[in-house]
Protein backbone atom coordinates (compact mmCIF):
# COMPACT_ATOMS: atom_id res chain seq x y z
CA UNK A 1 0.00 0.00 0.00
CA UNK A 2 1.31 3.42 -0.95
CA UNK A 3 -0.01 6.15 1.33
CA UNK A 4 -0.11 9.78 0.34
CA UNK A 5 1.58 12.21 2.67
CA UNK A 6 1.23 15.94 3.20
CA UNK A 7 4.75 16.58 4.45
CA UNK A 8 6.57 15.88 2.29
CA UNK A 9 3.87 16.07 -0.37
CA UNK A 10 4.14 12.61 -1.83
CA UNK A 11 1.87 9.96 -3.32
CA UNK A 12 0.99 7.59 -6.12
CA UNK A 13 -2.05 7.09 -8.39
CA UNK A 14 -2.82 4.29 -10.85
CA UNK A 15 -5.89 4.68 -13.12
CA UNK A 16 -8.18 1.86 -14.19
CA UNK A 17 -8.29 0.74 -17.83
CA UNK A 18 -11.28 3.00 -18.67
CA UNK A 19 -10.94 3.64 -22.40
CA UNK A 20 -13.69 6.14 -23.14
CA UNK A 21 -16.16 8.38 -21.33
CA UNK A 22 -19.01 10.04 -23.21
CA UNK A 23 -21.46 12.48 -21.66
CA UNK A 24 -24.39 14.59 -22.72
CA UNK A 25 -27.96 14.10 -23.95
CA UNK A 26 -28.39 11.37 -26.60
CA UNK A 27 -24.86 10.05 -26.03
CA UNK A 28 -26.13 6.47 -26.17
CA UNK A 29 -27.68 6.95 -29.61
CA UNK A 30 -24.58 8.73 -30.87
CA UNK A 31 -21.83 6.51 -29.50
CA UNK A 32 -22.96 3.08 -28.30
CA UNK A 33 -22.31 1.20 -31.54
CA UNK A 34 -18.83 2.65 -31.97
CA UNK A 35 -17.98 1.41 -28.46
CA UNK A 36 -18.39 -2.27 -29.27
CA UNK A 37 -14.96 -3.92 -29.30
CA UNK A 38 -15.43 -5.46 -32.76
CA UNK A 39 -17.77 -5.54 -35.75
CA UNK A 40 -18.89 -9.04 -34.75
CA UNK A 41 -19.34 -8.40 -31.02
CA UNK A 42 -22.26 -9.99 -29.21
CA UNK A 43 -23.52 -7.96 -26.25
CA UNK A 44 -25.63 -9.03 -23.28
CA UNK A 45 -27.61 -6.41 -21.30
CA UNK A 46 -27.81 -6.47 -17.49
CA UNK A 47 -30.45 -4.25 -15.87
CA UNK A 48 -33.26 -4.10 -13.32
CA UNK A 49 -36.96 -4.75 -13.71
CA UNK A 50 -38.04 -1.12 -13.24
CA UNK A 51 -36.02 0.15 -16.20
CA UNK A 52 -37.14 -2.79 -18.33
CA UNK A 53 -40.83 -2.56 -17.47
CA UNK A 54 -41.45 1.12 -16.74
CA UNK A 55 -39.23 2.89 -19.29
CA UNK A 56 -38.43 2.52 -23.00
CA UNK A 57 -34.67 2.59 -22.36
CA UNK A 58 -33.84 -1.11 -22.56
CA UNK A 59 -35.84 -1.56 -25.76
CA UNK A 60 -34.00 1.44 -27.23
CA UNK A 61 -30.62 -0.14 -26.55
CA UNK A 62 -31.77 -3.51 -27.89
CA UNK A 63 -32.95 -1.78 -31.08
CA UNK A 64 -29.63 0.03 -31.45
CA UNK A 65 -27.73 -3.23 -31.14
CA UNK A 66 -30.04 -5.05 -33.59
CA UNK A 67 -30.15 -8.82 -33.67
CA UNK A 68 -26.63 -8.80 -35.07
CA UNK A 69 -25.15 -7.64 -31.77
CA UNK A 70 -27.85 -8.21 -29.12
CA UNK A 71 -27.34 -11.60 -27.47
CA UNK A 72 -29.90 -11.23 -24.69
CA UNK A 73 -31.13 -9.23 -21.72
CA UNK A 74 -31.42 -10.06 -18.03
CA UNK A 75 -33.67 -7.60 -16.22
CA UNK A 76 -34.02 -9.27 -12.83
CA UNK A 77 -31.28 -7.57 -10.81
CA UNK A 78 -32.76 -6.18 -7.59
CA UNK A 79 -31.55 -3.81 -4.88
CA UNK A 80 -28.13 -4.76 -3.41
CA UNK A 81 -27.67 -7.42 -6.15
CA UNK A 82 -28.87 -10.61 -4.43
CA UNK A 83 -26.60 -13.56 -5.24
CA UNK A 84 -29.50 -15.69 -6.51
CA UNK A 85 -30.19 -13.16 -9.25
CA UNK A 86 -26.48 -12.83 -9.97
CA UNK A 87 -26.24 -16.60 -10.37
CA UNK A 88 -29.18 -16.59 -12.76
CA UNK A 89 -27.74 -13.75 -14.84
CA UNK A 90 -24.32 -15.39 -14.95
CA UNK A 91 -25.88 -18.60 -16.24
CA UNK A 92 -27.72 -16.72 -18.97
CA UNK A 93 -24.50 -15.07 -20.16
CA UNK A 94 -22.44 -18.24 -20.05
CA UNK A 95 -24.89 -20.13 -22.27
CA UNK A 96 -23.53 -18.28 -25.31
CA UNK A 97 -19.78 -18.51 -25.83
CA UNK A 98 -19.95 -15.81 -28.53
CA UNK A 99 -20.78 -13.09 -25.98
CA UNK A 100 -17.76 -10.83 -25.54
CA UNK A 101 -19.48 -7.68 -24.24
CA UNK A 102 -21.71 -6.87 -21.30
CA UNK A 103 -23.79 -3.68 -21.15
CA UNK A 104 -24.99 -2.56 -17.73
CA UNK A 105 -27.89 -0.13 -17.61
CA UNK A 106 -29.08 1.32 -14.32
CA UNK A 107 -27.65 1.98 -10.89
CA UNK A 108 -25.13 0.28 -8.66
CA UNK A 109 -26.76 -3.14 -8.52
CA UNK A 110 -26.80 -3.92 -12.26
CA UNK A 111 -23.39 -2.33 -12.76
CA UNK A 112 -21.82 -4.31 -9.91
CA UNK A 113 -23.57 -7.46 -11.15
CA UNK A 114 -22.10 -6.97 -14.62
CA UNK A 115 -18.62 -6.65 -13.12
CA UNK A 116 -19.16 -9.80 -11.08
CA UNK A 117 -20.37 -11.67 -14.17
CA UNK A 118 -17.20 -10.64 -15.98
CA UNK A 119 -15.15 -11.94 -13.05
CA UNK A 120 -17.01 -15.24 -13.11
CA UNK A 121 -16.67 -15.52 -16.88
CA UNK A 122 -12.92 -15.21 -16.52
CA UNK A 123 -12.92 -17.97 -13.94
CA UNK A 124 -14.69 -20.25 -16.42
CA UNK A 125 -13.19 -19.21 -19.78
CA UNK A 126 -10.02 -17.28 -18.95
CA UNK A 127 -11.47 -14.14 -20.57
CA UNK A 128 -13.05 -11.04 -19.07
CA UNK A 129 -16.04 -9.40 -20.74
CA UNK A 130 -15.76 -5.97 -22.32
CA UNK A 131 -17.99 -3.78 -20.15
CA UNK A 132 -19.98 -0.77 -21.40
CA UNK A 133 -21.91 1.00 -18.65
CA UNK A 134 -24.91 3.34 -19.06
CA UNK A 135 -25.53 4.63 -15.52
CA UNK A 136 -28.91 6.07 -14.55
CA UNK A 137 -28.12 7.00 -10.95
CA UNK A 138 -25.29 8.87 -9.21
CA UNK A 139 -23.95 5.95 -7.15
CA UNK A 140 -20.79 5.85 -9.34
CA UNK A 141 -20.45 2.04 -9.33
CA UNK A 142 -19.17 2.39 -12.90
CA UNK A 143 -16.05 4.04 -11.49
CA UNK A 144 -14.99 1.19 -9.23
CA UNK A 145 -13.10 -2.04 -9.83
CA UNK A 146 -15.08 -3.69 -7.03
CA UNK A 147 -18.28 -5.68 -7.53
CA UNK A 148 -20.57 -5.94 -4.53
CA UNK A 149 -23.46 -8.36 -4.14
CA UNK A 150 -25.53 -9.77 -1.29
CA UNK A 151 -25.15 -13.30 0.03
CA UNK A 152 -28.15 -15.42 0.97
CA UNK A 153 -27.70 -14.47 4.64
CA UNK A 154 -28.18 -10.80 3.75
CA UNK A 155 -24.53 -9.82 4.21
CA UNK A 156 -22.84 -7.77 1.50
CA UNK A 157 -19.74 -9.28 -0.06
CA UNK A 158 -17.96 -8.90 -3.37
CA UNK A 159 -14.96 -9.35 -5.61
CA UNK A 160 -12.30 -6.91 -6.69
CA UNK A 161 -9.97 -7.02 -9.65
CA UNK A 162 -8.47 -4.39 -11.92
CA UNK A 163 -9.64 -6.34 -14.97
CA UNK A 164 -13.34 -6.02 -14.11
CA UNK A 165 -13.25 -2.23 -14.22
CA UNK A 166 -15.64 -0.73 -16.77
CA UNK A 167 -14.18 -0.14 -20.24
CA UNK A 168 -16.63 2.51 -21.48
CA UNK A 169 -18.96 4.85 -19.58
CA UNK A 170 -21.80 6.63 -21.36
CA UNK A 171 -23.53 9.30 -19.30
CA UNK A 172 -26.76 10.16 -21.11
CA UNK A 173 -29.02 12.75 -19.47
CA UNK A 174 -32.05 11.43 -21.34
CA UNK A 175 -31.55 8.03 -19.71
CA UNK A 176 -30.91 9.44 -16.23
CA UNK A 177 -34.02 11.62 -16.53
CA UNK A 178 -36.09 8.44 -16.17
CA UNK A 179 -34.77 7.86 -12.63
CA UNK A 180 -37.21 8.57 -9.76
CA UNK A 181 -36.21 11.78 -8.01
CA UNK A 182 -35.65 10.29 -4.55
CA UNK A 183 -33.31 7.67 -5.99
CA UNK A 184 -31.50 10.28 -8.09
CA UNK A 185 -30.95 12.71 -5.22
CA UNK A 186 -30.08 10.08 -2.61
CA UNK A 187 -27.47 8.49 -4.87
CA UNK A 188 -26.11 12.00 -5.29
CA UNK A 189 -25.49 11.93 -1.55
CA UNK A 190 -23.78 8.59 -2.08
CA UNK A 191 -21.42 10.37 -4.47
CA UNK A 192 -20.91 13.02 -1.79
CA UNK A 193 -20.01 10.20 0.59
CA UNK A 194 -17.36 9.00 -1.87
CA UNK A 195 -15.93 12.49 -2.26
CA UNK A 196 -15.70 13.31 1.44
CA UNK A 197 -14.30 9.95 2.52
CA UNK A 198 -11.65 9.98 -0.18
CA UNK A 199 -10.27 13.18 1.33
CA UNK A 200 -9.19 11.37 4.49
CA UNK A 201 -8.55 7.93 2.99
CA UNK A 202 -4.83 7.22 3.62
CA UNK A 203 -4.21 5.93 0.09
CA UNK A 204 -5.82 8.90 -1.70
CA UNK A 205 -3.35 10.79 -3.84
CA UNK A 206 -3.35 14.58 -3.82
CA UNK A 207 -3.50 14.58 -7.62
CA UNK A 208 -5.79 13.77 -9.16
CA UNK A 209 -7.84 12.20 -6.36
CA UNK A 210 -8.29 14.92 -3.75
CA UNK A 211 -8.38 17.74 -6.26
CA UNK A 212 -11.12 16.01 -8.25
CA UNK A 213 -13.23 15.02 -5.25
CA UNK A 214 -13.18 18.60 -3.95
CA UNK A 215 -14.62 19.70 -7.29
CA UNK A 216 -17.12 16.86 -7.09
CA UNK A 217 -18.30 18.00 -3.66
CA UNK A 218 -18.67 21.58 -4.91
CA UNK A 219 -20.80 20.52 -7.87
CA UNK A 220 -22.92 18.15 -5.80
CA UNK A 221 -23.68 20.94 -3.31
CA UNK A 222 -24.55 23.25 -6.19
CA UNK A 223 -26.50 21.04 -8.57
CA UNK A 224 -28.39 18.60 -6.36
CA UNK A 225 -30.75 21.34 -5.11
CA UNK A 226 -31.02 22.72 -8.64
CA UNK A 227 -31.87 19.27 -9.98
CA UNK A 228 -34.51 18.83 -7.26
CA UNK A 229 -36.12 22.08 -8.38
CA UNK A 230 -35.82 21.28 -12.11
CA UNK A 231 -35.61 17.49 -12.44
CA UNK A 232 -35.83 17.54 -16.25
CA UNK A 233 -32.97 20.00 -16.71
CA UNK A 234 -30.47 17.99 -18.76
CA UNK A 235 -27.57 20.32 -18.06
CA UNK A 236 -27.98 19.79 -14.30
CA UNK A 237 -28.25 16.04 -14.84
CA UNK A 238 -25.06 15.93 -16.87
CA UNK A 239 -23.14 18.09 -14.40
CA UNK A 240 -24.19 15.77 -11.59
CA UNK A 241 -23.15 12.71 -13.59
CA UNK A 242 -19.69 14.21 -14.06
CA UNK A 243 -19.57 15.08 -10.36
CA UNK A 244 -20.39 11.45 -9.53
CA UNK A 245 -17.57 10.32 -11.82
CA UNK A 246 -15.16 12.76 -10.15
CA UNK A 247 -16.21 11.50 -6.72
CA UNK A 248 -15.00 7.94 -7.20
CA UNK A 249 -13.05 7.29 -10.42
CA UNK A 250 -9.90 8.96 -9.01
CA UNK A 251 -9.84 6.37 -6.21
CA UNK A 252 -7.50 4.45 -8.53
CA UNK A 253 -5.98 0.99 -8.55
CA UNK A 254 -3.50 2.12 -5.90
CA UNK A 255 -6.30 2.24 -3.32
CA UNK A 256 -6.41 -0.44 -0.66
CA UNK A 257 -9.23 -1.35 1.73
CA UNK A 258 -12.55 0.40 2.13
CA UNK A 259 -13.22 4.06 1.48
CA UNK A 260 -14.02 4.95 5.07
CA UNK A 261 -16.28 4.59 8.08
CA UNK A 262 -19.40 6.03 6.46
CA UNK A 263 -19.16 3.38 3.73
CA UNK A 264 -18.56 0.63 6.30
CA UNK A 265 -21.69 1.75 8.13
CA UNK A 266 -23.52 1.85 4.82
CA UNK A 267 -22.72 -1.81 4.18
CA UNK A 268 -23.77 -2.69 7.73
CA UNK A 269 -27.09 -0.89 7.30
CA UNK A 270 -27.79 -1.48 3.61
CA UNK A 271 -28.45 -5.06 2.55
CA UNK A 272 -29.08 -6.45 6.10
CA UNK A 273 -31.96 -4.00 6.61
CA UNK A 274 -32.95 -3.32 2.98
CA UNK A 275 -31.93 0.33 3.15
CA UNK A 276 -30.81 1.76 -0.23
CA UNK A 277 -27.17 2.84 -0.22
CA UNK A 278 -28.07 6.38 -1.21
CA UNK A 279 -30.17 6.61 1.94
CA UNK A 280 -27.44 5.06 4.10
CA UNK A 281 -25.16 7.91 3.05
CA UNK A 282 -27.86 10.42 3.97
CA UNK A 283 -28.04 8.76 7.38
CA UNK A 284 -24.35 8.35 8.20
CA UNK A 285 -22.12 10.86 6.43
CA UNK A 286 -22.66 13.99 8.55
CA UNK A 287 -22.31 12.00 11.78
CA UNK A 288 -19.13 10.31 10.59
CA UNK A 289 -17.64 13.67 9.60
CA UNK A 290 -18.34 14.95 13.12
CA UNK A 291 -16.57 11.93 14.55
CA UNK A 292 -13.64 12.37 12.15
CA UNK A 293 -13.35 16.03 13.16
CA UNK A 294 -11.80 14.86 16.43
CA UNK A 295 -8.79 13.51 14.51
CA UNK A 296 -6.52 16.43 13.54
CA UNK A 297 -5.27 14.85 10.29
CA UNK A 298 -8.79 13.93 9.15
CA UNK A 299 -10.17 17.31 10.20
CA UNK A 300 -7.51 19.10 8.15
CA UNK A 301 -8.61 17.25 5.03
CA UNK A 302 -12.35 17.70 5.63
CA UNK A 303 -11.87 21.42 6.27
CA UNK A 304 -10.60 21.82 2.71
CA UNK A 305 -14.20 21.43 1.51
CA UNK A 306 -15.42 24.73 2.99
CA UNK A 307 -14.18 27.13 0.26
CA UNK A 308 -15.60 24.78 -2.37
CA UNK A 309 -19.09 25.13 -0.92
CA UNK A 310 -18.97 28.88 -0.50
CA UNK A 311 -17.83 29.10 3.13
CA UNK A 312 -14.55 30.63 4.33
CA UNK A 313 -12.17 28.63 6.47
CA UNK A 314 -11.85 29.93 10.00
CA UNK A 315 -8.40 28.54 10.71
CA UNK A 316 -9.48 25.92 13.24
CA UNK A 317 -9.61 22.60 11.39
CA UNK A 318 -11.82 20.95 14.00
CA UNK A 319 -14.41 23.71 13.86
CA UNK A 320 -14.19 23.91 10.08
CA UNK A 321 -14.76 20.16 9.76
CA UNK A 322 -17.84 20.48 11.97
CA UNK A 323 -19.12 23.19 9.61
CA UNK A 324 -18.75 20.74 6.73
CA UNK A 325 -20.79 18.20 8.70
CA UNK A 326 -23.48 20.82 9.31
CA UNK A 327 -23.54 21.69 5.60
CA UNK A 328 -23.97 18.02 4.67
CA UNK A 329 -26.81 17.60 7.17
CA UNK A 330 -28.52 20.74 5.89
CA UNK A 331 -28.18 19.56 2.29
CA UNK A 332 -29.84 16.25 3.17
CA UNK A 333 -32.72 18.18 4.74
CA UNK A 334 -32.93 20.56 1.77
CA UNK A 335 -33.24 17.59 -0.58
CA UNK A 336 -36.06 16.12 1.50
CA UNK A 337 -34.02 13.05 2.38
CA UNK A 338 -33.74 13.35 6.17
CA UNK A 339 -34.72 10.11 7.92
CA UNK A 340 -33.79 7.74 10.75
CA UNK A 341 -32.88 4.08 10.85
CA UNK A 342 -36.06 3.57 12.86
CA UNK A 343 -37.96 4.61 9.71
CA UNK A 344 -36.57 1.40 8.18
CA UNK A 345 -37.52 -0.81 11.11
CA UNK A 346 -34.10 -0.83 12.76
CA UNK A 347 -34.34 -0.83 16.55
CA UNK A 348 -31.91 -0.05 19.35
CA UNK A 349 -31.31 -3.78 19.83
CA UNK A 350 -29.48 -3.82 16.47
CA UNK A 351 -26.80 -1.32 17.53
CA UNK A 352 -24.24 -3.99 18.61
CA UNK A 353 -24.66 -5.93 15.35
CA UNK A 354 -24.33 -2.81 13.18
CA UNK A 355 -21.35 -1.50 15.15
CA UNK A 356 -19.62 -4.87 14.96
CA UNK A 357 -20.12 -5.12 11.19
CA UNK A 358 -18.86 -1.57 10.64
CA UNK A 359 -15.77 -1.83 12.86
CA UNK A 360 -15.03 -5.58 12.77
CA UNK A 361 -14.75 -5.36 16.56
CA UNK A 362 -16.94 -6.15 19.54
CA UNK A 363 -15.39 -3.67 21.93
CA UNK A 364 -12.83 -0.90 22.16
CA UNK A 365 -12.71 2.88 21.64
CA UNK A 366 -13.75 2.86 17.96
CA UNK A 367 -16.56 0.39 18.61
CA UNK A 368 -17.87 2.57 21.43
CA UNK A 369 -17.77 5.70 19.28
CA UNK A 370 -19.56 3.96 16.40
CA UNK A 371 -22.19 2.47 18.72
CA UNK A 372 -22.88 5.97 20.05
CA UNK A 373 -23.07 7.28 16.48
CA UNK A 374 -25.51 4.55 15.43
CA UNK A 375 -27.71 5.25 18.46
CA UNK A 376 -27.93 8.84 17.25
CA UNK A 377 -29.35 7.63 13.91
CA UNK A 378 -32.47 6.20 15.58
Amino acid sequence: MTESTESPLSGYWAPTHLKRLYYGPSSVDKHLMSCLPSETSKAFIITGSSLAKKTPLIKQVEDLLTTKHHAGTFSGIGQHAPVQQLDEATGAVQKDSDIDTIISIGGGSPIDSAKAISYRSHEKTGKYLYHISIPTTLSAAECSFMAGYTKEDGVKTGVGNAEIAVDVIIYDAKYAAQTPQKLWLSTGMRAMDHAIELLYNPTSAEAPTKQLVLTAAANLFTYLPKSKAEPENEDYITRLQLAAWSSLYPYGLNAKGGLGLSHSLGYALGSPYSIPHGITSCLTLASVVRLKADNPEDAAQIARVLPFIGQPRGGDDHEDALKVADAIENLVKQLGLACTIADYGVGEDQIPKISNMATQAKEGPLYDKVAHLVKGLL
